[in-house]
């Protein structure tokens, strides 16, 4: 059975003891134990059953690569499915449960499907779920549904909060063990800041538990010496139980970070997500063991060799009272001597090599351990527990020679480096024969654009398992990734070891019965017949493969199962490991929780409403909210007494009369800045921006690469090198999104810098007759007259107390300014605005009445005038179009044969004869009916307003050869299917001259 020790347990502390629950059972563990090393200790050996045939599973490894021991954890708000028992520190009040049973974990009634495992092959499914066709939706759809899946899905809202934390630095260690230590304390000696983070809760990796010495030191003096000199050091941050979970390009890195998991408080924040940028990173990821295949290896009790040793000295947990090793290479032997110095009986290790080990296995059979060589497993006996195993010769087919009873069988097929991380961003693997594994290849590792390599692998990572070897190369990875030359790395030994025998099978001649039984991927039920039977049916490449038989996916990713079932599919194709390649490791390393992944946006935080300065003001003075993309807007001030209606009529005539404030923050503010900035702009708008002069604005307009218009705004020429586009509201994120896409990945070698400052700036349009006089009463050191400032220029300056920049720019029509000041400036000058504009007649407008001037002056609105197929041309706006350019976004996709078709609609204004209003997207019938049957249509009303300026109803249309039709009279429909006459007129209503705003 398995239990605690009595002694021994370096990561758990004996003087306090917690209590948690699995599937109802009360257990008692130890602060600092697993989940899985707690569940051993109170003789728990099955956790869960398996996905296809629901076979009983216990624990195989001791890390982030167990695939079995996956448990639904708590209750409630902090339910949680498939969350890893080995990775899993228990606390007071945990629950956990066992997944993918039922009725319960000792009695399944899914176990029936072993009794037909023999017709449920890899791809049954394929072949049996297309035949009757009848039966998918009511039949094959249902079961597979009910089948799919593991655990359970939480159904409260999640009880826990979350957040995102950005950090840069110039080296990123990735692994907290020896190599990454060694690699982190020569990149820091340089200056350099350093991040290392380490995703369990200790330092040091295996060496702690694989002993030796380091410096002449014990292996633990020197992790915690070394960890107290980076600690002290002020360039580096060592994190722990923090993941890297992919890498991407330009040395972007997502690190994940369990903050609470192993308390009972749960007050702070449970996960971080990190969102790192480093110069450079070295993955001092480790190896992962690799299991062996032979039949029965998924039974309870068999589990990896190293991770057996690791439940002996971090856990000071046995497995079993007798240990079979069996093994292929000289590690294993090492878990033997472990368990016998902690009293524990090892019957025997199976070595698979004739030849047997090198000096430790002479060490082991000194120690009285039995070593049988050139033998392999040729079953293990027992259902939901180990009982013993069978003896065969591994060069045979599997006669047994003898059996030997047993708890535990501590499996090891060799070593296989975490190249995840190297792999995410292109990095390629070369297969080493000696060493039996995939590496990276070092001369073919992720590169930036500069074509430089920014992740570095180092130590067993990449492919040094010896202990001197690793260090050595982990120091001259941390000093590459700084940038500095130097030699000598902390001195250690290697004892000589005998080669890994490449032993994929067990026996190797094993027949069609123990191949059934031999597990290749656990998680996904995938044995070494599946296989080989893709390999039979064709499926000759490892990715197609992959997808028959689903090894390697779901959270697994192939950390156990990859290599072992490659190396069965090649020998199936007669075929070397290197010519069937490996499959795609994607992100993330292991699964993040969805929390981390959303941080705080959730709830009110999903979608933050953001506020202008002149917010509050707004909130207390009538204010009509409008919600323009993430942004309320004013849509009107309404006064007592009022309806909306008359509010925007009020706040459109004092406009045209005296003096209106609008709140014009919201529009979008970016910053375009560089030696290339000029040449960047004149490709994203139609109108050339690299000309415009300085202290000058120019409206432009932005087409998609499809031709259609996307955004448009005034563009402000600040300096020599330096642009400030305005954008619509809602278009401020998109647009700046948008920038950053083309120059990063079509003109990543322009010089352009842009930054969306909207946010730091508070903005408030002074429109009217009166706005000139409105602005000089602030006094201050800028010359507001006509002469001195004319229109479409801009100025800087103090107004009065107020550092501001003013456009001389227009959207209502009337004498106009748009003054721009800092944020924490803004809610003040608002009010200052107010005070001093009383003699004025001033009074505040919002969006409707901005909607109204701007359609009486027959200025388009995207998003009104436009729907995701206008180009500038149906709109009138030729003009902004340059001929000089030889090319800008959309301007080949508006010279296709349909974009210049002479037969698109046009833009026009439009009068009701009766004066009445149009209803808002209202189409014009035109004689005759489609191929559809529907009625033609000649055009659609785009905006449609009561114009209180004109005192009728007007609207904006785009219309078949529209201004080839002024003065006719067209019908639309109403809301009741009737019609309205209207006469198409030119689309600017009011003071075409522009005189009222050049004044």
């Amino acid at each position: 059975m398995s239990t605690r020790l009595s002694t021994g347990g370096r990561l758990i502390n004996r003087n306090k003891p917690v209590e948690f629950q699995f599937n109802g059972k009360r257990l008692k563990g130890y602060e600092g134990d697993t989940l899985a090393s707690a569940l051993f200790a109170n003789d728990q050996m099955m956790v869960g059953r398996s996905f296809k045939y629901h076979r009983p599973r216990g624990v195989v490894a001791s890390g982030a690569e167990e695939p079995n021991a996956l448990m639904n954890l708590n209750s409630g708000g902090r339910f949680e499915p498939n969350q890893r028992a080995t990775t899993q520190e228990v606390y007071d009040g945990l629950t956990s449960t066992s997944q993918n049973h039922w009725p319960s974990l000792e009695f399944d009634i899914g176990a029936i499907n072993q009794l037909f495992a023999r017709w449920l092959p890899a791809g049954f499914y394929y072949k049996m779920f297309i035949h009757p066709r009848a039966f998918w939706k009511h039949v094959y759809e249902p079961f597979i549904r009910q089948s799919a899946g593991l655990g359970q899905v939480p159904k409260e809202q999640d009880a826990d909060v979350y957040e995102h934390f950005y950090f840069f630095c110039d080296v990123m260690v990735v692994g907290g063990g020896v190599a990454g230590l060694t690699a982190a304390m020569e990149a820091a000696k340089s200056g350099k800041k350093v991040l290392v983070v380490e995703q369990t809760a200790a330092w040091g990796g295996r060496a702690v538990v694989d002993g030796g010495l380091i410096d002449g030191e014990s292996t633990e003096a020197w992790i915690n010496q070394t960890l107290a000199k980076l600690a002290d050091m002020p360039n580096v941050t060592l994190r722990d139980r923090t993941m890297a979970s992919g890498v991407y390009d330009h040395g972007y890195v997502l690190a994940y970070e369990r903050l609470t998991d192993h308390l009972a408080d749960k007050s702070g924040a449970r996960h971080r997500l990190w969102r790192i940028r480093a110069g450079q990173i070295v993955t001092a990821t480790g190896a992962i063991e690799r299991p062996l295949s032979f039949a029965g290896n998924d039974i309870p009790g068999v589990l990896l060799a190293a991770a057996v040793r690791d439940y002996v000295v971090n856990w000071g947990v046995s497995v079993g009272d007798r240990t079979v090793v069996v093994t292929n290479n000289d590690d294993a032997y090492r878990t033997a001597l472990a368990l016998k110095k902690a009293g524990l009986s090892v019957p025997a290790i199976v070595d698979a090599r004739e030849g047997g080990a090198g000096a430790i296995g002479a060490e082991a059979e000194a120690a009285g351990i039995r070593v049988l060589k050139g033998k392999g497993i040729a079953k293990v006996k027992g259902g939901k527990r180990v009982t013993g195993v069978a003896i065969c010769s591994q060069a045979g087919e599997g006669a047994v020679l003898e059996e030997i009873a047993c708890e535990c069988v501590a499996m090891s097929g060799g070593w296989s480096p975490v190249v995840h991380l190297w792999s995410h961003c292109g990095g390629k693997l070369v297969w080493d024969d000696a060493k039996v594994m995939f590496r990276p290849d070092v001369d073919k590792g992720p590169t930036g654009a500069d074509g430089k390599p920014f992740v570095i692998a180092a130590g067993s990572a990449n492919g040094y398992l010896g202990m001197a070897e690793g260090l050595a190369d982990a120091a001259a990875a941390g000093r590459a990734a700084a940038g500095v030359k130097g030699e000598g790395a902390p001195s250690a030994t290697d004892a000589a070891e005998k080669a890994v025998a490449p032993v994929w099978l067990m026996p190797q001649g094993a027949g069609p019965k123990k191949r059934m039984k031999a597990w290749l991927d656990y998680q996904n039920d995938v044995k070494v017949s599946d296989v080989m039977l893709a390999a039979q049916e064709g499926y000759e490449s490892v990715e197609h493969t992959k997808r028959y038989t689903t090894l390697g996916m779901a959270t697994d990713q192939g950390k156990l199962s990859n290599i072992n079932g490659l190396a069965i599919l090649s020998k199936s194709l007669d075929a070397p490991i290197p010519a069937v390649g490996t499959t795609t490791f994607r992100p993330p390393y292991t699964p993040i929780s969805m929390g981390s992944i959303g941080g705080s946006a959730r709830g009110d935080l999903f979608q933050p409403l953001r506020r202008t300065p002149m917010h509050d003001w707004h909130d207390g003075n009538g204010v009509d909210w409008e919600p323009v993309g993430h942004w309320r807007r004013g849509y009107a001030f309404v006064r007592n007494g009022e309806k909306v209606h008359d509010a925007v009529n009020r706040e459109i005539l004092n406009v045209r009369e005296n003096v209106g404030l609008l709140d014009a923050s919201t529009l979008g503010k970016i910053i375009v800045k560089g030696p290339d900035a000029g040449k960047f702009l004149d490709m994203l708008y139609t109108n050339m921006m690299s000309t415009l002069p300085i202290g000058k604005c120019r409206y432009g307009l932005m087409c998609n690469e499809n031709g259609f218009l996307s955004d448009d705004g005034v563009v402000v020429r600040l300096n020599e090198d330096t642009w400030l586009c305005h954008t619509t509201t809602g278009g401020a994120d998109r647009i700046h999104g948008w920038m950053e896409d083309w120059l990063q990945c079509e003109w990543w070698d322009w010089k352009v810098y842009t930054a969306n400052i909207t946010e730091q700036l508070a903005q408030v349009a002074v429109a009217g007759p009166k706005a000139r006089k409105l602005l000089e009463s602030f006094g201050g050191d800028m010359d507001l007259s006509k002469e001195a400032f004319p229109f479409m220029e801009w100025r800087e300056g103090k107004l009065g107390e107020f550092d501001a920049r003013i456009y001389r720019i227009s959207f209502s029509g009337e004498l106009s300014y748009e003054v721009a000041v800092p944020a924490s400036q803004g809610a003040a000058f608002w009010n200052a605005l107010l005070e001093k504009g009383q003699e004025f007649g001033v009074m505040p407008y919002g969006t409707e009445a901005m909607h109204i001037m701007r359609a009486e002056k027959g200025f388009i609105m995207i998003g009104d005038e436009t729907d995701g197929t206008i180009i500038p041309q149906d709109l009138n706006l030729q003009w902004a179009l340059s001929k000089k350019k030889e090319d800008y976004l959309g301007k080949r996709a508006q010279e296709r044969s349909h974009m210049a078709d002479p037969k698109r609609w046009k833009l026009v204004g439009v009068e009701t004869v009766d004066g009445s209003v149009i209803p808002d997207g209202s189409h014009a019938p035109a004689p005759g009916t489609n191929a559809n049957g529907q009625r033609n249509t000649q055009g659609r009303i785009t905006s449609t307003y009561y114009s209180p300026t004109l005192k009728k109803g007007i609207a904006m249309a785009l219309v078949a050869n529209g201004p080839d039709r002024m003065g006719e009279t067209i019908e639309f429909q109403d809301e009741n299917g009737g019609l309205i006459k209207a006469k198409i007129v030119d689309p600017c209503f009011y003071d075409k001259d522009g005189e009222k705003q050049n004044v």
